[in-house]
C-alpha cells in the first residue's frame, strides 16, 4: 500500500517514460524532465506510453523506493500538463491510481484560514 502524506509534493512527468528504467535512470529523469532534486523526498511519477503502467520514485531514509503498478485493463487518465510536468496533491494521485478521472471529481469546500 502506498502511504501519502498531505504535505508531500507529487510531480508527474507528462511525457511517456520507458518502464525498463530503474532507480538511477528515473532519478536522472527527475532532474532532466521534471526539474526537481530526486533526493528531496517528493514523489516523482512516471507513466508509460499507453498509460497502463506507473512507477513512483521517492527518496526515503537513505535510499530510493520504487512503487510500480500495472493495470490489467484500461489506462490511467491524467490532467492536462503545464510545461511537461503535472503537480498534484496526495488525494488527487490516489484518485488517479484508483481509476477515477479528476475532470469529473468535485472537491467540497473546506475551511482555510484567511491570509491578511
Amino acid at each position: 500500500m502506498l502511504m501519502l502524506s498531505r504535505s508531500v509534493r507529487i510531480f508527474i512527468a507528462a511525457q511517456p517514460t520507458d518502464m525498463r528504467r530503474s532507480f538511477d535512470r528515473l532519478a536522472e529523469e527527475t532532474r532532466r524532465v521534471i526539474g526537481q532534486d530526486p533526493l528531496a523526498g517528493h514523489f516523482f511519477v512516471f507513466f508509460n506510453r499507453p498509460r497502463d503502467r506507473v512507477k513512483i520514485l521517492v527518496w526515503e531514509r537513505g535510499g530510493f523506493v520504487i512503487w510500480y503498478k500495472r493495470l490489467e485493463e484500461g489506462f490511467f487518465r491524467l490532467p492536462a500538463a503545464k510545461d511537461g510536468v503535472i503537480e498534484l496533491e496526495a488525494a488527487e494521485l490516489t484518485l488517479i491510481l484508483e481509476g477515477i478521472e479528476l475532470a469529473g471529481a468535485k472537491r467540497q469546500a473546506r475551511y482555510s484560514p484567511r491570509k491578511t
